[in-house]
């Protein structure tokens, strides 16, 4: 490798940058008392080839350690060493012995640092007690890049909210299958993505929600399958290490800089077919763990300031994630870090949005309460880069904060959050609950009761009945419970309330009756997360009736399990069609997707937006309402009207239809009781019904009448 000169370098922008003269190497550490920068010659070296000692009074400004690399190129691997007082009841942990990474390093050669730990540890190769590695060459290096690449003009849709619908996916599991029908070299890859967009674009979805892209090691995971004695994995990627890089190991151009160049590639198509790019994000805990966990990053260049520790005993950390650690998200220097990373996925590879993984944490204090109007989240909600930017909230944590519907970002919260109430109230409704029907209503007109006091609209609700934490669709109708025994954990990880029915059989099912009961119930659960009020998000693979094999917690299984088995396209061709034409009909009437709440009214003289009904088509009485809903949206002059009923009882019921408008017919749109395509019927193709007044509702069965 080249001999480099030195320079004193610039503090302005934190990570490697390219300049003129070669690469610029700025990063943060206020308590460091020796920083070091190590350069290595290939991906797989053992040792640096190369390093240089950061001179205090020349290479120092502020709490910013800066350095130009004169000469040096993209491509460039690194990582760093930093030394400063090792006193962890005071919350400091320095150890020169540690190779860390650039938190704001955009890529990163192939490799594991758990791996590296975890066999060095067992070969005894761990040097003295600082346990330095003595071999690098699986321990994964910073890259420098070049952000230059040819976007032709690209730039992020930014659909408004009312015309969005989200699709929630693994970029991996998406293609990962050899049902795919990819070559085997890029299964699974960014690149194989890109050859399933004829599909979304049939789907009509007009934005894919991907699981976690940014770098994360899949070696953290220490368990074993205790069926196939397999190795498990991370395979959700919800533990970050490199905030500003896409995961390497998604790609298939995996040389230095080539993860950065195919993501980019990816949203390009993306966005050339009309699909959004919204990244599932996790900025409230890292990879490093708790006091127990490796030193690779934060903990050695801040750790008082990067994570959040208990004020009497900083030794410890504080755990609002489940996994360890939480970060000091409302520090400036914190709010500053996760703002830069979201700036730069905006910026330089167009993202049109995030989702954020347990986002209660970030609306917590250094103390671990959580604050009326964090600086972070309004800080979020209202920068000027990121206005147009969609910004979704897991609005709880792993510590029993539930901000659903009261998500705080100050005035003018801009705020969309997960409804998990939305879940629960259509769960219930759909397997037939008994006084479920109330709950759903508000849920499906928009969940007023969680966001109207705010001066919020429907768009603030992201509905979903499934998500990747769960059973998927087909699953929640298959099993009573569920069956996580592969994880490793004797089966005790995922949740045990899921709301879910079998149906009379646990698993898949060859009997007819059930089967039939299944895909209605799964039908009426997709008519109302498409066209309830709020934004739908529909979990990849519902469409076809993925299946998980009952598994609620698939986050350690990257197999056949979580991946997309593209058999079931075919199988259940039926089901694509149905969902497809919903998502079409929701897009082609604004009555489905409105961004004011309904206006109810029963004055003669007044039209109403929405008139509920029971099965006389008569004002309900919600404290009987019971396995019954009905309602009729009132298109006036601007839209057609329709009426939908869902019947969750046993017995088949006759109905009462409501009157139409004068010289307007009731004509049947969607019958979930009739088998594909008769279940639902193309636009312009509806049928006249005969019987004006009455319509027998079968049993588990919703159905859509359009007036016209």
């Amino acid at each position: 490798m080249t001999d480099f000169s030195i320079s004193s370098g610039k503090p302005s922008v934190l990570g490697s940058v390219l300049t003129a003269k070669g690469v610029n190497f700025s990063i943060y550490s206020k308590n460091a008392t020796k920083v070091r920068l190590c350069l290595f010659d290939s991906d797989i070296a053992a040792q640096p080839c190369q390093f240089f000692d950061f001179n205090p009074e020349i290479n120092k400004t502020g709490d910013i350690w800066h350095l130009e690399v004169i000469g040096a190129k993209a491509g460039t691997m690194y990582l760093y060493q930093v030394d400063g007082p090792y006193e962890p009841t005071n919350g400091f942990r320095y150890n020169f012995h540690k190779y860390l990474l650039d938190p704001h390093a955009k890529a990163f050669t192939i490799g594991s640092v758990f791996r590296s730990y975890n066999n060095q540890h067992k070969k005894g190769f761990l040097s003295n007690s600082q346990g330095e590695l003595q071999d690098l060459s699986d321990f994964p290096k910073c890259v420098v890049v070049d952000d230059d690449f040819d976007w032709e003009g690209d730039k992020p849709l930014n659909y408004p909210l009312d015309k969005t619908i989200i699709y929630e996916t693994h970029v991996k599991g998406f293609t990962a299958s050899k049902t795919s029908g990819i070559e085997p070299e890029i299964a699974g890859t960014y690149k194989a993505f890109t050859r399933k967009i004829d599909y979304l674009k049939e789907l009509g979805i007009t934005s894919v929600e991907l699981l976690p892209i940014f770098e994360f090691d899949e070696n953290e995971n220490g368990n074993t399958n205790p069926r196939t004695g397999e190795k498990l994995v991370n395979y959700w990627g919800y533990s970050t290490i490199g905030f500003f890089a896409p995961k390497t190991s998604y790609a298939s151009d995996r040389s230095p800089g080539g993860p950065v160049r195919e993501f980019k590639q990816m949203v390009k198509e993306l966005h050339k077919a009309g699909i959004e790019v919204i990244l599932d994000v996790v900025y409230n805990h890292t990879a490093e763990g708790n006091e127990h966990g490796y030193t690779f990053e934060f903990r050695g260049l801040q750790n008082n300031v990067y994570y959040s520790l208990p004020v009497n005993d900083k030794q410890y950390y504080m755990n609002f994630s489940g996994c360890g650690n939480s970060m000091n998200c409302n520090h400036p220097v914190t709010e500053q870090f996760i703002l830069d990373s979201l700036r730069y996925w905006v910026l330089e590879m167009h993202v049109d949005g995030f989702r954020f993984d347990l986002a209660s944490i970030l609306t917590r204090g250094p103390n671990g309460a959580p604050w009326d109007v964090p600086p972070l989240t309004y800080a979020i909600s209202q920068d000027p880069i990121l206005a147009n930017t969609k910004i979704i909230a897991e609005a709880w944590d792993a510590a029993g904060l539930y901000q659903v519907g009261g998500f705080p970002a100050g005035e003018n919260n801009r705020w969309c959050e997960w409804n998990g109430r939305f879940r629960d109230d259509l769960r219930r409704f759909v397997r037939g609950d008994e006084k479920s029907a109330t709950a759903a209503a508000t849920r499906i007109a928009g969940s007023s009761d969680l966001y109207n006091n705010q001066g919020r609209s429907p768009l603030a609700s992201i509905n979903f009945i499934t998500a990747h934490d769960g059973f998927t669709l087909n699953d929640q109708v298959s099993y009573n419970g569920k069956h996580n025994d592969e994880n490793g954990e004797n089966n005790r990880d995922g949740s045990d309330d899921n709301l879910s029915y079998n149906h009379g059989f646990e698993g898949e099912c060859t009997n007819p009756k059930i089967e039939s009961l299944r895909l209605k119930k799964i039908k009426s659960s997709l008519m109302y997360l498409i066209l309830s009020q709020g934004v739908p998000m529909l979990l990849g693979g519902d469409e076809m009736r993925r299946t998980q094999r009952g598994n609620n917690n698939a986050y350690c299984q990257d197999n056949e399990i979580s991946w997309y088995d593209w058999n079931l396209a075919v199988k259940n061709k039926g089901l694509i069609r149905f969902t497809s034409l919903l998502i079409n009909l929701r897009k082609k009437h604004n009555i489905f997707s409105r961004k004011r709440y309904y206006k109810e009214s029963y004055d003669k003289e007044t039209v109403p937006d929405i008139n509920w009904l029971d099965i006389n088509a008569k004002v309900p009485d919600w404290n009987k309402a019971d396995r019954f809903l009905a309602f009729k949206l009132n298109g006036k002059d601007s839209d057609n009207s329709f009426y939908i009923a869902t019947n969750t009882d046993i017995y088949d019921l006759t109905i009462t239809l409501p009157a139409t408008r004068e010289n307007h017919r009731w004509y049947r749109l969607l019958d979930t009781c009739l088998d594909s395509p008769e279940d639902i019927l193309e636009e312009g193709k509806e049928e006249l019904l005969t019987e004006q007044r009455r319509y027998v509702l079968v049993a588990g069965c919703s159905i859509i009448l359009i007036s016209k």
